[in-house]
């Protein structure tokens, strides 16, 4: 008894250590979501203003720009899926590289070559143990990411959209993230970034039915769709990042809350059993000791006679 309750003791002990580091990760995951709910908030004027923009020099000229005009027969598509550089964050990057398995099915169903850009280390080892080809990947800032790292992921992207086909190009981008809808509520999707379609434009801008101004462009609306459309695919991943890095925060807030619940619950079932054991041993030396006075009672008793 007493070898089996040492055991629940040092059981209860690295239970109760394991309690105070995801007792700790969810605080600090907690804070961070308030930074990260912040910084979203604040790049939602910029991107919208940036995509009524973009949505009024499309719509108000009749230029055929690259970026704007989809191939008549697109043959090759890049995908850009954003993971997280750490775990402990429950099913956050699964359930982004399960989006994005989806979205590689379908696009191959259509006909289409997929390139596969990936932020983040669990996005990077994911496609690494099954020795797939990954085009491009960036980590080390996806808990908190900065508009530089939207630039430089955005760069090799917006080549690859302006290169034609026949050289390595790709003709659709689309983007896998995981967007931010509550502290409780985070949904992986996947949106089509490239080419632009106007009605969806239309309808993120909130421009949708709306009689837009006319403008004319100087030099050319197509030069200014060169100038704009760049920042546009860059603002939409920045913002893609933001929701991701705010998403794996609460993730991993409601993961550790989930261990640091189970692990309470783990204690007290140790140590009920840990008493358990206790009262047996007290019990089993209380019977050794009135086993023995009653042998030497007897003992005695015999020797009297």
């Amino acid at each position: 008894m007493g070898a089996q309750l040492r055991v629940y003791k040092r059981r209860i002990r690295a239970v109760t250590a394991t309690k105070k580091i995801t007792k700790a990760m969810e605080m600090i995951a907690a804070s961070r979501i308030v930074k990260a709910q912040r910084k979203v908030a604040a790049s939602m004027p910029y991107a919208t203003e940036l995509t009524r923009a973009v949505t009024a020099v499309a719509t108000g000229s009749n230029t055929k720009h690259a970026l704007t005009t989809e191939a008549e027969a697109p043959t090759r598509a890049a995908i850009l899926l954003i993971t997280s550089d750490r775990g402990l964050a429950g099913g956050y990057s699964s359930n982004a590289i399960k989006q994005a398995e989806r979205l590689t099915e379908r696009l191959r169903g259509e006909g289409k070559e997929v390139d596969a850009y990936v932020v983040g280390r669990k996005g990077v080892a994911y496609y690494g143990f099954r020795e797939r080809k990954i085009a491009d990947s960036w980590t080390g800032f996806t808990d908190s990411p900065a508009y530089a790292d939207a630039k430089r992921v955005a760069a090799p992207l917006i080549e690859a959209i302006q290169t034609e086909t026949a050289e390595g190009g790709v003709d659709e981008l689309h983007i896998v993230y995981t967007e931010f809808v509550s502290m409780m509520t985070q949904n992986a999707v996947d949106n089509r970034m490239l080419p632009l379609s106007l009605e969806a434009v239309e309808e993120e801008s909130g421009t949708k039915g709306e009689i837009l101004p006319l403008f004319d462009f100087e030099p050319s609306a197509e030069d200014v769709l060169d100038a704009l459309l760049p920042r546009y695919v860059e603002s939409r991943i920045y913002n893609a990042l933001l929701q991701s890095a705010a998403s794996e925060h609460a993730a991993r807030r409601r993961a550790m809350k989930s261990a640091t619940d189970n692990a309470g619950d783990l204690i007290k079932s140790l140590s009920r059993l840990a008493n358990a054991a206790r009262q047996a041993e007290i019990t089993q030396e209380i019977s050794e000791i009135v086993g023995g006075a009653s042998a030497m009672a007897d003992a005695t008793a015999g020797s009297d006679k």
